[in-house]
């Protein structure tokens, strides 16, 4: 079970291991929601089937913030603040270069292919493509790496991963975009850092960050007290 973020009667929020799948697949592996809603069921006693909804997907190999939803209701609330774009998300990736701008707003065509599990960046609108928008800006540096903060506008497949390839900007591990890499633990150094949104129930701002897994690469940046 990973580290809780967040609880009320509405949502859980979890820091999600790289490795962990959200919602089930092909492979038929134990997904995150089922280790949640085992947590639950455990911690407040709950007879029968635990209701867990899925407001949103994170990418196996990256980390970070997932949000669930604990009620029908709450998922209904959720997915429209998703669609509304009501949510600010960030993100950290640790790259192989400096991108070409300290700062900057991507904003490209996203052509997803199925077979590949990919997509692919253009500068113009091609046929079934979507629009991709956020902003990056370089936060730091050690002798190998770049770390980026990444504001998400729009939330297409592989987004990030596929605007900083495009850029040459490849995500450390990520061997689909690039990098020529893997990690040991086989996620890549892309993490949902932070999310604030409005409690769709109570009103209140909600605030939620989650830090980075351990390991020597995001432990040397958090050794500058970045993520505080």
């Amino acid at each position: 079970m990973p580290e809780v973020l967040f609880e009320d009667n509405h949502f859980i929020i979890v820091n999600k291991k790289c490795g962990d799948i959200v919602q089930g697949d092909k492979t038929g592996d134990k997904t995150l929601a089922d280790h949640v809603k085992e947590y639950i069921k455990t911690k407040y006693n709950k007879p029968g089937k635990v209701f867990l909804g899925v407001t949103h997907r994170l990418d196996r190999p990256t980390s970070g913030i997932v949000i669930f939803a604990r009620t029908s209701k709450a998922l209904t609330r959720m997915n429209n603040i998703f669609k509304e774009k009501k949510i600010i998300k960030h993100y950290l990736a640790v790259v192989n270069k400096m991108p070409p701008k300290q700062s900057d707003f991507l904003n490209d065509f996203l052509v997803r292919n199925e077979k590949q599990n990919k997509s692919y960046a253009f500068d113009i609108e091609q046929k079934n493509s979507k629009s991709a928008e956020l902003f990056y800006e370089f936060i730091s540096k050690s002798d190998k790496f770049f770390l980026l903060k990444i504001k998400l506008i729009t939330g297409r497949h592989h987004q990030i991963r596929a605007q900083l390839a495009k850029i040459g900007c490849f995500i450390k591990g990520d061997l689909k975009y690039g990098f020529p890499r893997s990690n040991p633990d086989g996620g890549i150094h892309l993490h949902s850092y932070t999310a604030e949104f409005e409690h769709p129930v109570t009103k209140e701002t909600v605030k939620i960050k989650a830090l980075p897994p351990k390991d020597s690469v995001w432990d040397f940046f958090k050794s500058q007290n970045l993520f505080v």
